[in-house]
């Protein structure tokens, strides 16, 4: 018998105690019956039920003492009244005090059946709330900060949950675009269907239209059956698109045709298909330079970017890294029931002066190696990798500095158009950095510049690479 089914019935009726007893455990419910409230309580020590359904009058402890109780300590549980004094003022007292339903005396055996069974059924959903709350709330706590612009992130969050507004995030590599994405859905009011995902820069150019609107049987060599697509999967739900700058033009072209019109065409079909999605896209790149050279289309640009929300990068809330690094060493703690790790406070300051440019993910990575590899609870200066020491002990010219030097003597030399020179001489040099730091494996060093694979493919060819 499902353990989701015990149902306590409690009247001083012992009449009334047989009959519901034997209808209800006819009907497949387990139960138990109370002579009063005393014994209701008592019981409590020991089990729970999933439903308590409670005479309004008894000897001693009445329903609605039992009611109290239930409301302030296992109010996830249903209270069905019964009463034979079924009168507004009762009836009204009871639902205020937190009552789901009541049963008139005398009652329906199968009135009274088909109530608890409803009950059931809203227990399970106030389950399933509360279970995607206590998600909500460790998600939420991945995202963690007290920084100023962390608690406007936090707002604009708060802010979302009541709107269907496409929103586009924006921000470097590592600073949490997932984790807002998926946040901003589980606060929606779409948060009862799954969350549709889909990293653009991992979906090969020639793979990403039938990834997104799918094909019918027979489109192209190979489609041996129909496929749907994450459009017409995120149905009445929410896509979030990651990694937006690195779709291709085309593929653009039809998106913005799905926004418009809430219409596509899966690849060889010939009857439209209409959906209703909420976007939220992401981006490490500046799609108003991808619009003005023409690599992003306008138009499509400003039906994503309805409401903007900037990632802040760890830099920018450094009060937020002890935060961050207490919790990834907690957590790491626990995944691998070690002692928890503790920074000194020189490392924290060390921690607090780097330019993190993998933010929050570098620092989370950074943390797990330490967990991992550091046999002391408490990490000093001299168990960090030496790169963060060189990064602390520095030259004395940073290379921005070193960088107004150059331009400086160039501009003195009459040159002009230097940043036109520049980029492609930077991007060469830190597309050969990353190549050579992952032996040549080009979706790893994709990662490394924060570029999706089809960006770095493309600049290499650019580049001549």
């Amino acid at each position: 018998m499902s353990k989701s089914k015990k149902v306590w019935v409690a009247d001083d009726d012992e009449s009334i105690r047989f009959v519901l007893e034997k209808g209800l455990v006819d009907a497949g419910f387990e139960v138990s019956v109370f002579e009063d409230g005393n014994e209701v309580v008592n019981q409590l020590d020991i089990d729970k039920p999933n439903v308590l359904l409670t005479d309004l009058k008894m000897p001693g402890r009445d329903g609605m003492d039992l009611l109290d109780t239930f409301k302030n300590e296992f109010s996830n549980i249903p209270v069905i009244m019964m009463t034979a004094h079924s009168d507004l003022d009762t009836t009204v007292d009871a639902f205020e005090n937190g009552a789901w339903d009541y049963i008139a005396k005398p009652f329906d055996l199968n009135d009274a059946i088909s109530k608890i069974t409803k009950a059931l059924e809203e227990r399970k959903l106030r389950s399933k709330k509360r279970n995607k709350e206590d998600e909500i709330t460790l998600d939420k706590g991945k995202i963690i900060g007290k920084s100023p612009a962390m608690q406007d992130l936090f707002n604009s969050i708060g802010k979302l949950s009541h709107s269907d507004s496409t929103v586009l995030l924006v921000g470097e590599s590592g600073t949490g675009k997932e984790l807002v994405a998926r946040a901003i859905y589980e606060h929606s009011e779409r948060s009862e269907k799954k969350l549709i995902s889909l990293n653009m820069a991992d979906i090969p150019i020639e793979l990403l239209e039938s990834e997104l609107f799918g094909y019918e049987k027979g489109a192209f060599t190979g489609a041996e059956k129909k496929k749907i697509g994450r459009f017409e999967q995120a149905d009445k739900a929410t896509l979030f698109l990651d990694e937006i700058g690195d779709m291709p033009y085309e593929t653009q072209t039809r998106i913005l045709r799905v926004l418009s019109s809430g219409e596509f065409y899966r690849i060889g079909g010939s009857e439209p298909i209409t959906v209703d999605v909420r976007i939220i896209a992401a981006t490490n790149q500046n799609l108003n330079e991808k619009v003005k050279i023409g690599a992003f289309r306008e138009d499509l640009f400003h039906r994503l970017n309805v409401i903007r929300i900037p990632m802040p990068a760890l830099r920018d809330r450094k009060e937020d890294i002890p935060l961050l690094a207490n919790y990834f060493f907690e957590k790491f703690s626990k995944e691998t029931k070690s002692e928890t790790k503790i920074l000194t406070d020189e490392v924290i300051d060390l921690f607090s002066n780097l330019i993190w440019p993998g933010n929050v993910l570098q620092l989370q990575n950074l943390c797990h190696s330490l967990a991992v590899l550091s046999s002391a609870q408490e990490i000093n200066i001299s168990d960090l990798p030496n790169d963060l020491l060189i990064q602390k002990k520095g030259p004395e010219l940073s290379w921005n500095d070193l960088l107004e030097v150059w331009a400086t003597e160039r501009l003195s030399n009459g040159d002009d158009h230097i940043l036109n020179s520049t980029i492609p001489v930077f991007e060469k040099t830190m597309i050969k950095v990353a190549m050579k730091a992952t032996k040549g494996k080009k979706s790893e060093a994709a990662n490394l510049l924060g570029w999706g694979r089809n960006t770095l493919a493309r600049k290499m060819n650019e580049l001549d690479l």
